[in-house]
């Protein structure tokens, strides 16, 4: 019987195949790489709460600081959440009878916390520090972006550990002057080499050292 294909078609088919199949992979790194879908990082995941607490209202309307509620953020790794007496401080006098706010006047009357769910929530294996960051430089709005804005609390960033590491790498462009950590909406100056030159000066004011923020221990101890 004659021979239909040679013996170098087996050769080249396998080739064939494995040039196929290395592409695929490729093709999947560079996607996992390029592209994380919102479902996987989470970001505009907004949990439901006990109560629908608004920054939008609270902190662009009515003018909250930050350190109201979450008042160990700048000297604790934690920023903390509100204890219902904070709530309670406003809410004794004005909306006193809102239906939305029971669970804050049940928790207030039972001496119980109100259960509030996390919307930044890290894996167990990474340890993050608010006060560090905060005596950094570092704004509350690089990571939790314009909560003044969010009728509801959601997820502004994908805090993924490429994301982490990017301004680990070189934090001057998210470095701001410690006056302004909990001003929403702050703008650095809009010249390229006014930037840089802030940027610059704040790290060497804060003593930030590159070298070693990329070194495992920073997150992982």
């Amino acid at each position: 019987m004659a021979q239909l294909f040679r013996k170098s078609a087996d050769t080249y088919l396998r080739a064939l195949l494995l040039s196929g199949l290395l592409a695929l992979i490729g093709l999947i790194v560079v996607a996992s790489e390029q592209c994380e879908p919102d479902y996987i990082t989470a970001v505009g995941w907004a949990p439901a709460q006990p109560v629908p607490f608004s920054h939008a209202h609270h902190v662009g309307g009515l003018g909250l600081d930050c350190r109201y509620c979450h008042g160990s953020v700048e000297t604790s790794p934690s920023a903390g959440f509100p204890p219902t007496h904070t709530c309670m401080s406003c809410h004794s006098q004005v909306w006193t009878n809102a239906e939305m706010l029971a669970p804050v006047r049940n928790s207030y009357a039972e001496n119980r916390p109100l259960r509030w769910t996390r919307v930044y929530d890290l894996p167990e294996f990474v340890h993050f520090r608010h006060d560090i960051h905060i005596f950094a430089g570092v704004g509350c709005q690089e990571c939790h972006g314009r909560v003044d804005t969010m009728p509801l609390t959601r997820q502004a960033t994908a805090l993924t550990m490429k994301w982490c590491l990017d301004c680990h790498r070189d934090p001057a462009p998210h470095l701001r002057p410690r006056e302004h950590i909990f001003e929403m909406g702050w703008r650095p100056p809009e010249e390229p080499g006014e930037r840089a030159a802030l940027g610059q000066r704040l790290m060497k004011e804060h003593a930030i050292e590159t070298d070693i923020l990329t070194n495992c221990s920073i997150c992982h101890y």
